[in-house]
Order: structure tokens, then C-alpha cells, then sequence
């Protein structure tokens, strides 16, 4: 049986095959929150996700199908916004983290959601989670 390696924080590891894939800052407009104008307004969310991804035995080709896609990670959580409101960030943050984890290659994902237009004297507000495959 093979061990998996421990997750305690998002870098890339040699020793354990893991690479570490991000996407920062992703500045989106989503329905969130709990109030009545946040349902009928868009308001601008920034999304980071980081992402543990356990890498293949031998050689790596140059195939973007041998890799967890940037790319696909983006359109995930913009999939996500256009499913419709969300009342919490929170909620929020747990579709994005399981819809990472649908990749198996994924072994954790740390996702932050921020509302950066909330509190007038505040640069942002938000969450952030960590889930990892049981």
C-alpha cells in the first residue's frame, strides 16, 4: 500500500511528489450574501486557491492532460458563480474546495473567498478553508 503523503502546507515536495498549483486573485462578480441587495446586485469577490497535487511516477510528458489544469480551476469556480446566489461565503468556499477535490490527483485545497467592497475601512473581508481528501 502506498502512503500518502502529509499535507500541512501548500509547497511543492520533491520528496513526496507533490506539486503545488494556484490560481491568485481570481476577480470575479458573483450573487453572495445574505442581505437583499447582495441577491439582486453583483458584487466583486477575489478567489485564491491553492491546491496540493499529488504528481505521477516516472517522467512527465508535455501534455496538459497529465496535469491539474489552472485553467479548469478557474472555470470551476466561475461555473460555480453562475449557478446562482450564495448566501455564505462559506458555502462558497466549500463548492470551490470540493470541486477540486473531484480531481483525484488533488490531495488538499486551500481556498479564500474576499469580499473587498463590504466595509468601507477595510481593505477585504472573507474566508478562508482548508479540505483535504479523507
Amino acid at each position: 500500500m502506498t502512503k500518502k503523503p502529509m499535507i500541512s502546507h501548500h509547497v511543492a515536495s520533491a520528496k513526496a511528489r507533490v506539486r503545488h498549483v494556484f490560481v491568485r486573485d481570481l476577480d470575479c462578480m458573483a450573487l453572495i450574501g445574505i442581505y437583499e441587495q447582495e441577491k439582486i446586485k453583483p458584487q466583486r469577490i477575489v478567489v485564491n486557491i491553492d491546491l496540493s497535487v499529488q504528481e505521477a511516477a516516472g517522467p512527465m510528458s508535455d501534455d496538459i492532460s497529465h496535469v491539474v489544469s489552472y485553467e479548469i480551476i478557474a472555470k470551476k469556480v466561475e461555473a460555480i458563480l453562475a449557478e446562482g446566489h450564495i448566501n455564505l461565503v462559506e458555502t462558497l468556499c466549500e463548492k470551490i474546495a470540493q470541486a477540486c477535490l473531484k480531481d483525484k490527483r488533488v490531495l488538499a485545497a486551500r481556498v479564500r473567498v474576499e469580499k473587498p467592497d463590504i466595509i468601507p475601512n477595510a481593505r477585504s473581508v472573507g474566508v478562508e478553508i482548508e479540505r483535504s481528501r479523507s
